[in-house]
């Protein structure tokens, strides 16, 4: 093979080689980034709800609770965590369910409220850690009249066959905070 044939090849490989960057290239600008979200997942009366996981600070047995005279009803008391006092929410009655005794499953779910507040959340069992593609998740749907629950989902999504009810933790919260009256003082 003559240099002038050598150098052709070579021209010909690059160009081949230029050409399936370029197909590759294509094709990754062609499909969308997908972005995942993580979600801590616990059930509440056989059904699978998930938080963001950021918002979980850890996840405790249940213990004693001591009841809060005069409190609501879905405020089921307070507990000492390493010396903070945590207010404890009993998801199913602040969804209007059937109370449940507590057992080896029941968990309480220390989430962040804001950056100087943390409630519990006892639920019946706590599932796992899951990422689901923010594309998956569709925004809830308006089936029920059931005001209790449905102000309280974000979104539903689909993870290996289960319906999972994703819940925004803020407007859980901020609808059972009661506003200080010091707030409208001028």
């Amino acid at each position: 093979m003559g240099l002038e044939a050598a150098a052709e090849q070579l021209k010909a490989i690059q160009a081949e080689q230029n050409l399936q960057k370029d197909a590759e290239t294509k094709k990754r600008s062609n499909q969308e980034e997908v972005i995942y979200h993580q979600w801590a997942t616990f059930k509440v009366d056989d059904e699978l709800y998930g938080v963001d996981v950021v918002q979980v600070k850890e996840v405790l047995r249940y213990s004693e609770i001591t009841p809060v005279p005069g409190s609501d009803h879905f405020i089921r008391g307070i507990i000492n965590l390493r010396g903070n006092v945590v207010t404890v929410i009993d998801t199913r009655q602040m969804f209007g369910l059937m109370p449940h005794t507590p057992d080896d499953e029941t968990r309480i779910i220390v989430v962040e409220y804001n950056e100087q507040e943390v409630v519990g959340l006892v639920v019946d069992s706590v599932d796992e850690v899951i990422n689901l593609p923010q594309n998956d998740i569709d925004r809830a749907p308006n089936a029920t009249g059931e005001e209790t629950t449905k102000r309280f989902v974000q979104g539903v999504c689909y993870y290996n066959n289960i319906l999972i009810i994703l819940l925004d933790l803020l407007k859980m919260l901020q609808s059972i905070t009661p506003v200080d009256a010091d707030d409208d003082v001028f």
